[in-house]
């Protein structure tokens, strides 16, 4: 049976409450400081927690980066239940507004545009996409392999998406997307709804 939500990690509910907390003082500090200015002790001393605490749950400042990024995005998902619905035009619209906005308030987000923290955002947001639109290819067919569509799509998506976030001058987001979205579908290759069922075989006989 296929699933129709993105994979979830499953934590103890204390676990994820002193996560919580680690990653509230990391996005405070990061607002108020930038990423390379923040240190480990940084986090402890704002989360009120131990340097054995704070390891017990990430490597270092880039696994908790990783992290944040991962769960800020999921939860922008989840705001428009993306990430549990089928697929549709309207649906892929709405992803595209939700990857626009985030990357636009991604970037501001330290208070100074440092490659690394793009770089990271970059690979967990398109690993996002990527699964996202996995699964909706799965249940409505591609002319090509879903992994690869959706591989090449996620590229795409979240390329013009930043672009349109260091634009000076940039338009609303929905007004972006409505120009875009010809280009995304492109890539996709979507099934024909004549061919989710009759395949080859329905185009051979028309």
């Amino acid at each position: 049976m296929l699933t129709t939500s993105l994979p979830q990690e499953k934590l103890d509910p204390r676990v994820r409450r002193t996560r919580a907390l680690i990653e509230r003082a990391f996005s405070e500090l990061l607002t108020e400081k930038g990423f390379h200015a923040i240190t480990v002790q940084d986090i402890t001393e704002r989360a009120e927690i131990n340097r054995a605490t704070f390891y017990a749950h990430f490597s270092d400042k880039y696994a908790l980066l990783e992290s944040s990024i991962q769960q800020a995005f999921r939860q922008e998902l989840e705001k428009r239940t993306l990430n549990a619905c089928h697929y549709s035009e309207q649906n892929l619209n709405a992803l595209l507004v939700t990857v626009c906005e985030f990357i636009a308030r991604s970037s501001g987000h330290c208070k100074s545009i440092e490659s690394q923290f793009e770089s990271l955002v970059e690979t967990q947001v398109r690993q996002q996409i990527r699964l996202l639109l996995e699964l909706w290819l799965n249940q409505v067919g591609s002319d090509i392999d879903p992994v690869i569509a959706a591989t090449a799509a996620s590229w795409v998506v979240y390329g013009l998406a930043q672009e349109w976030s260091h634009e000076k001058n940039r338009p609303a987001a929905e007004e972006y997307v409505g120009r875009i979205l010809p280009i995304v579908l492109a890539n996709l290759r979507l099934k024909q709804p004549g061919e989710l069922t009759g395949g080859t075989h329905a185009r051979d006989t028309a």
